[in-house]
């Protein structure tokens, strides 16, 4: 894509600058909160916000607020959006390692991390019933279930697959089911819960949704249920599932719409407090996939939508 002069001029004064050219680097890792760029760069908090309101007016970054919490993240289209991403394929692959900030960073990962494995382990013995205090999870079982009314679930992955209660649901109509997840404790309680005759062929495994183990377009099926308001990078996680999606095959994603329930971040360690509908379907068609029409469940004060979407099949090859 061609970049306007105007465009052009205004992304490299604003990115022309040593602090400012660490923040796009860092961001090109990692979607950051004001207060972890803070940290990592060493700096005031005034200061890192007028370099981040620079980048913004460029066009090179997004910011946009969940709460009380500002997120930061590169452009994700358009004409600033290439430059951003233009800027950043032209820093060294050990931009950051100098200064420290590849190392502070990593200590943010595992600050999250650390967090979110704590609340799995201490809610693990009653996942289910926590999951209940927000939105009925028959009525997203069902819209889920819904979309396989007229094809077949195939090779199925759960991501995030928790207690294993899309196991449950789904694992009798597929041909195979693993369901993936980092909590051990999470994955003894959907082992106990898969252990009957009719879900003999699923199975459970550990791993991390960053990074499937799977090959390419090897499963016929991905879901993400209530899980991606835990990722870290939510678009790098769909990214993932369409890599392991055959052609023909659907991606389902279940999880809240934007919402101000701060309780559940500070207590439940949910990283975003919602998605919006434009956010989750630019992220699958970013990936090129067919982004159907959503299903909004209206609850209060959390509504759910359950998002899905197709993987172009290749011409001329047969789709099940």
């Amino acid at each position: 894509m061609a970049v306007s002069l105007d465009i052009l001029l205004a992304g490299l004064r604003a990115a022309g600058e040593p602090t400012r050219l660490r923040i796009l680097g860092l961001l090109s890792r990692a979607e950051l909160t004001v207060s972890e760029l803070t940290q990592i760069l060493g700096q005031s908090q005034p200061r890192v916000s007028r370099h981040l309101k620079l980048l913004d007016d460029a066009g090179l970054i997004e910011r946009f607020r969940e709460g009380t919490w500002v997120f930061c993240r590169l452009a994700g289209g358009g004409e600033a959006g290439e430059l951003s991403a233009r800027i950043v394929d032209l820093l060294p692959d050990d931009a950051g390692e100098a200064d420290g900030d590849l190392a502070r960073l990593e200590a943010v990962r595992r600050h999250r991390a650390d967090a979110a494995t704590a609340y799995f382990r201490a809610n693990a013995a009653h996942w289910d019933e926590v999951r209940q205090l927000h939105v009925p999870e028959t009525n997203i079982e069902s819209v889920m279930a819904r979309l396989f009314a007229d094809r077949s679930i195939g090779a199925l992955v759960d991501v995030g697959t928790g207690a294993g209660r899309i196991l449950e649901l789904l694992g009798p109509g597929s041909t195979e089911a693993v369901g993936v997840d980092l909590s051990h404790e999470m994955l003894g309680l959907a082992r106990a819960n898969i252990d009957r005759p009719d879900l003999k062929h699923c199975r459970v495994r550990h791993a991390d949704m960053h990074s499937l183990p799977f090959p390419e377009a090897s499963v016929d099926t991905v879901t993400y249920h209530q899980v991606l308001h835990f990722a870290d990078e939510p678009a790098g996680v769909l990214a993932e599932g369409e890599r392991v999606l055959r052609p023909g095959g659907l991606m389902v994603v279940a999880d809240f719409a934007p919402h101000t329930v701060e309780s559940l971040r500070e207590e439940h360690a949910h990283r975003r407090l919602g998605f919006r509908d434009a956010e989750v379907a630019g992220w699958m068609q970013a990936t090129g996939l067919d982004v159907g029409e959503p299903v909004h469940l209206d609850g209060d004060p959390l509504t759910v939508t359950v998002w899905h979407a197709e993987k172009p099949a290749i011409e001329g090859a047969r789709v099940t």
